[in-house]
């Protein structure tokens, strides 16, 4: 098999054999994880977005005659209780699941993955070298979904802090404090819908380097979220 070398700028300087393996990255729990919840993050954003401005088109017919926003907010709340115990599964596969999928690759804690994240910045970001090839998550990736998590996080809270004032439920009444603790439900709410464009350059930044690898190292970077097999080189570094 030949690999493309690449060169700063993009160009292709030289083609060359190298020897790859096939590779279980990405485990059955992993990529279920990755697709239900991009479908929950796809609902939230937009009902989300349609929740913070309301399309006055649908205002044109009496109330009883449709019931849109009420769909609206259900698919929202629907999606955000999705989101949240499919994470919290996610987490309990960070400490049983493969090297891949652990906690370490998310805490750039070690000299390496400090050293690495400035070879992704330099190489995909500055493109002033080819960044490296690592099989699973590189310490860049990995900390930005640790940033993501995050963010995650405070999402869930101040979602459910605003769920609260109209549910019953025990659940979202344990976010009920957030409320004044934020200076009240305009506040929770701005932020809550500012967090929504986060996610929303976090979905295109991810899918465009997403490609960018695939067709950079063509090594199966988007099948591999589907099937789960990447092909890594023999002698690939950082496999830890």
């Amino acid at each position: 098999m030949s690999a493309t070398r690449i060169g700063a700028g993009g160009a292709a300087a030289a083609s060359y054999p190298v020897e790859y393996q096939r590779i279980y990255v990405w485990e059955l729990p992993v990529r279920l994880y990755h697709w239900i919840n991009a479908l929950a993050i796809v609902a939230l954003c937009v009902t989300g977005y349609l929740i913070g401005a309301p399309m006055r088109a649908f205002y044109a017919g009496e109330a009883y005659q449709q019931y849109w926003f009420g769909w609206v907010r259900f698919i929202h709340f629907a999606a955000g209780f999705v989101y949240v115990f499919v994470t919290l599964g996610r987490l309990y596969w960070a400490f049983v699941g493969n090297k891949y999928s652990r906690w370490k690759v998310y805490l750039p804690l070690k000299r390496w993955q400090q050293k690495e994240i400035i070879d992704v910045i330099t190489g995909d970001v500055l493109q002033v070298k080819h960044g490296p090839m690592t099989t699973g998550h590189n310490a860049m990736a990995g900390f930005s979904y640790f940033v993501t998590f995050l963010a995650f996080i405070f999402q869930t809270i101040t979602g459910f802090a605003l769920y609260a004032g109209m549910s019953n439920a025990w659940f979202p009444r344990l976010f009920v404090w957030i409320v004044p603790l934020m200076g009240g439900d305009a506040s929770v709410r701005f932020w809550h819908h500012l967090f929504l464009w986060f996610f929303v350059a976090f979905a295109v930044v991810h899918i465009y380097l997403s490609f960018y690898h695939d067709y950079i190292e063509g090594r199966g970077t988007i099948s591999a979220i589907v099937g789960g097999w990447k092909f890594g080189q023999t002698r690939e570094k950082h496999d830890h």
